[in-house]
């Protein structure tokens, strides 16, 4: 393990050339101070829990005092937001640091969100505020904990720099880890503009970086934007089958290596509602629940688009023919075993689909549902689950058909298979009003309560005796929170 001043960071983004990232140094914030730190964060970068008290990780991720060998940097690029094309955006908050290699060898890139003003701030301050800082922060360990891919979260760091939103709040900092930084949105930016020799050279950099296998293929190009629809087809399998709304799936938010990126204003869904919108500025329902896989694949097609120059039209139309079956698949699987079934029938998609029409019908809490399935024997648990659906009859023909699809499966240890369902439907999840008390309790100055929160859903699996009230069903006003995309 490293102690923190050991820790040196590299900056091979940077060396793509001035096309691609513009040299910026952080704008510190006043008087700052830890508000939660991630121990499994801090071991990506070979750090001990212990780093987390050191001051100078403080001094670090407030921009009082450069990393050793970071070269900040703030990424251009541009994306369709909405649906509509924005030529330039742009890292306008943050700064991408350098990147440190651990001891397994893996790259951890350092971002740091909230670092002050950039050519790419448009009209912004450059700033986060304390509560998205927050957000982030439990939202990028949570997902990790949950097994859903993510970019990761170091700390949140709070101060008394004043910023302006809707009312007066205060500045805060994030840093942020991923493999990469790149984005759908990079890719645009370059096609868009006709800077195609530097597209090139952004295509063969990611390729070599994060998708070095494509360089066996035939075609290294197309082996890598199937690469890239596996990855995102497998992703929003698990933001569906786990009730995750991202928000704002704008193509500039779409991560190249298929990980969750840029959170704004997501949720989990409480009641299921498939049309279930987590954005309060998102009057069409655009990023709806139910709209995010096709929105998915617009995506996906954004970026063929911006790949033409090196790759047949007609060969990106026939891989991305392959991201529904590939979601559909995974997402059938996930569910599958949510339900505690190990084996695959042909109709099982229809059992499924018959459960969520009626869950949505009597407003049945997601996560619970699946959860309190497997905490009893199986007729135990669906003759308790009865009492949150309206339609009884409806429900009790879904029943019994359940019943008779785990008897082909003749498991005998009833006590393996609830053993098996625990480990894939949590008993915590992050809930928008769990978030929102504990944003509250830290903009008072009280770090306690989003450290428990944190704490908690790093082990969404587990029992954990004196802790359920995490785990009680959301209050009327906690229930379909909108958030805003300010930050």
């Amino acid at each position: 393990m490293k102690r923190l001043s050991e820790l040196t960071l590299d900056n091979r983004f940077a060396r793509l050339g001035e096309a691609f990232s513009t040299a910026v140094a952080p704008l510190p914030i006043a008087a700052p101070r830890l508000v939660v730190a991630s121990p499994a964060a801090l071991a990506l970068l070979d750090l001990e829990p212990a780093a987390a008290d050191d001051p100078q990780l403080v001094a670090f991720c407030s921009g009082q005092q450069p990393w050793p060998g970071a070269e900040p940097r703030a990424m251009v690029y541009s994306g369709h937001q909405f649906g509509f094309y924005n030529p330039q955006l742009g890292d306008g908050r943050g700064l991408l640091l350098g990147e440190a290699v651990n001891a397994a060898g893996e790259r951890w890139e350092l971002h740091l969100k909230g670092a002050g003003k950039t050519p790419y701030s448009r009209m912004g301050d450059g700033r986060a505020v304390l509560r998205s800082s927050i957000r982030e922060f439990l939202a990028s360990e949570h997902l990790h904990a949950l097994g859903i891919p993510s970019s990761r979260a170091l700390c949140v760091t709070a101060s008394d720099t004043p910023v302006w939103r809707e009312t007066e709040e205060r500045a805060a900092m994030l840093l942020r880890l991923a493999p990469s930084h790149v984005r759908f949105g990079h890719f645009e930016f370059f096609y868009y503009s006709r800077q195609h020799e530097a597209l090139r050279q952004l295509l063969d950099y990611v390729i070599a970086e994060h998708f070095a296998d494509c360089l066996a293929q035939p075609d290294p190009y197309r082996a890598f934007f199937d690469r890239v629809l596996e990855r995102t087809a497998a992703l929003l399998a698990r933001w569906q089958a786990y009730g995750f709304c991202h928000g704002v799936m704008n193509t500039d938010n779409m991560s190249i290596l298929g990980i969750t990126f840029d959170f704004g204003p997501y949720a989990f869904l409480d009641d299921f509602d498939p049309g279930f919108v987590c954005n309060h500025s998102d009057d069409t329902g655009r990023y709806s629940f139910d709209n995010q896989v096709p929105i998915a694949h617009w995506n996906l097609s954004a970026l063929a688009q911006a790949l033409t120059p090196f790759i047949d039209k007609d060969t990106l139309l026939d891989s991305l023919k392959r991201f529904l079956p590939l979601f559909r698949g995974a997402w059938l699987e996930l569910m599958r075993r949510r339900l505690g079934l190990a084996t695959a029938e042909a109709d099982d998609r229809e059992r499924v689909q018959r459960l969520l029409q009626l869950m949505q019908a009597s407003a049945v809490d997601y996560s619970r549902f699946f959860r309190e399935l497997g905490d009893s024997p199986a007729p135990i648990a669906l003759q308790r689950l009865r009492e949150d659906f309206v339609d009884l009859a409806g429900f009790d023909a879904w029943a019994e058909d359940h019943l008779a699809r785990l008897a082909r499966e003749g498991e005998t240890d009833e006590a393996a298979r609830r053993a098996r369902m625990h480990a894939v439907n949590p008993k915590y999840i992050l809930r928008n009003y769990l978030a929102q008390q504990a944003i509250e309790a830290a903009e008072r100055g009280d770090y306690g309560p989003v450290r428990e929160l944190h704490a908690v859903l790093s082990r969404p699996f587990d029992e954990q005796p004196g802790l359920e009230r995490y785990a009680e069903r959301p209050p009327e006003w906690g229930k379909h929170l909108e958030i805003s995309c300010s930050s």
